[in-house]
């Protein structure tokens, strides 16, 4: 805020469309509001520079009082699913019942052209929002986030209900659905990550076609043949790389990226459920690498030293290269150094050193244990439960000094938020690629979950793996081989003593 503001021009340019657009009012009376500096001035001033012939047209618009109207009808599918899935809406007279609770039933009657509404009286308004209604459930029911029976009764489907836990898009949800395979790796769920809809509304700034082609001619991996750089869903693209490979990007584009980030971090969770819905093993581990890569802005394939701050190439060479009794291969090693190696490999100033202790003590170093209950009796097609505990392991010495509202806070230094670890504990058989369980939990000292999944049909010995993926650091990832014997159902029995019988 200040005294004085001067806004300097009212339009913009619209990279989509290649043209200049207006500023919306809205817009304007925010950046007019920054006038004047509270418990300091008595009063603001605003300057407007603008094109001649605009001047009467924004005296009006600023001056005279303008009706609020709802947007509603804009985003109703995404409100229409949060209501299906909390069953706030259960049929079709439900969801024309929440429709009167809303400002848009008071305005459609007050303003009708700006609602496309062709009259005022009850039947139009009835029809008007019958079809809305229909529409949207329509839309929903055909991206499979709900179900529509003839007697209009609705109830959600699981996409929906990953949609709404998640705070995605409709359509977003449509996408990764569609777009996932049992064969999808890093690459391809980065792109369909930077299709979500989430991006669709990225400013393309006058000028910044040019820079991301630019940007992208450096990249180490090649964008799809089909990208188009006036497409803010490519930019999205763009920018995620640029954050894996540490680019230098412009002001502006460093705010788009953070925007970039934030909404990725959340959509990629939704993602591992669509995949794990599906039973697939390899895209959802590869779902939970690309969120530790956008946490600590590193490609799955870089050294882990690369996370630790104030960490270059140069710095992770030496330490290669280093010739002690124990390579130096993980963030643990660091910790074990003698002060002096420590300070010859890294050669940091002081300041910098102590980023580089923040962050190697807040690694995490977790003890995961399990057991297959009722191990001895497992039976085909039955179910199976195995419990697993997650500990963290806190130094003795340090014990009395930590403090509980900072353990489990992520050290993520080019990421824009604060963020919590998550962790991410998976049963699977890597042979057939098959997912069998999957929970999401969060760790303070420790934390235990059961799995349950259901006993191969066919009786045998089988190796399965047991998977804990951190959703933030590369390198503390752990897998463990889980042996089980499933024997011959009590239902098979009976079947092959009734067949022998019969014989």
């Amino acid at each position: 805020v200040s005294h004085l503001v001067v806004i300097m021009g009212t339009e913009t340019f619209d990279g989509r469309e290649r043209r200049y657009v207006d500023y919306p009012i809205a817009d304007l009376l925010h950046m007019m509001g920054m006038a004047s500096r509270q418990g300091i001035d008595s009063s603001g001033k605003c300057v407007i520079m603008c094109h001649t012939p605009k001047k009467e047209h924004l005296k009006k618009l600023l001056y005279d009082p303008l009706p609020i109207e709802s947007h509603i009808d804009h985003y109703l599918h995404d409100h229409f699913n949060s209501e299906i899935v909390t069953k706030t809406i259960s049929c079709m007279q439900d969801a024309v019942d929440y429709i009167t609770w809303t400002l848009l039933y008071r305005r459609l009657s007050k303003n009708p052209n700006y609602y496309n509404l062709q009259g005022t009286s009850n039947v139009h308004l009835s029809e008007h929002i019958s079809d809305m209604v229909e529409t949207v459930l329509g839309d929903l029911e055909a991206s499979k986030c709900c179900q529509l029976t003839d007697d209009g009764d609705v109830s959600p489907l699981n996409l929906g209900m990953i949609a709404a836990y998640y705070y995605v898009q409709y359509e977003t949800i449509e996408l990764i659905a569609a777009s996932l395979t049992a064969k999808t790796k890093v690459r391809g769920i980065l792109e369909i990550l930077s299709h979500a809809s989430e991006f669709s509304n990225l400013p393309i700034r006058q000028g910044e076609e040019k820079a991301l082609k630019i940007l992208a001619r450096n990249l180490p991996q090649n964008l799809p043949e089909s990208a188009q750089f006036q497409d803010p869903r490519t930019k999205a693209l763009v920018l995620l790389h640029c954050h894996f490979s540490r680019k230098a990007l412009s002001t502006d584009l460093r705010t788009d990226q953070k925007r970039v980030l934030c909404d990725s971090i959340n959509l990629i969770p939704a993602i591992v459920d669509v995949i794990s819905s599906n039973g697939w093993l390899k895209p959802a581990l590869a779902a939970m690498e690309l969120s530790q890569m956008v946490v600590q802005g590193l490609w799955n394939k870089d050294n882990i030293l690369m996370q630790i701050p104030h960490f270059t190439k140069e710095i992770v060479q030496r330490c290669e290269a280093y010739e002690g009794e124990e390579p130096i291969e993980s963030v643990f090693d660091i910790l074990t150094l003698d002060d002096d190696v420590r300070n010859d490999l890294l050669r940091l100033p002081d300041e910098k050193m102590a980023d580089v202790a923040v962050f190697c003590n807040n690694y995490p170093n977790i003890e995961v244990a399990f057991d297959v209950q009722d191990a001895d009796d497992i039976t085909a097609s039955d179910p199976v439960q195995i419990a697993v505990t997650l500990e963290r392991e806190v130094d003795d010495d340090d014990e009395d000094e930590i403090d509980e509202s900072e353990m489990g806070k992520v050290a993520a230094s080019l990421f824009p938020k604060e963020k919590r670890e998550g962790w991410w504990i998976v049963v699977g058989d890597t042979k057939t690629n098959s997912l069998l369980s999957l929970k999401r939990v969060n760790l303070l000292r420790k934390q235990k979950a059961v799995l349950e999944f259901m006993a191969p049909d066919e009786p045998g010995d089988y190796n399965l793996t047991l998977f804990c993926m951190s959703d933030s650091y590369l390198g503390c990832d752990q897998e463990y081989s889980v042996p089980i014997s499933v024997a011959v159902g009590d239902s098979d029995d009976d079947e092959s003593s009734s067949g022998g019988e019969s014989n």
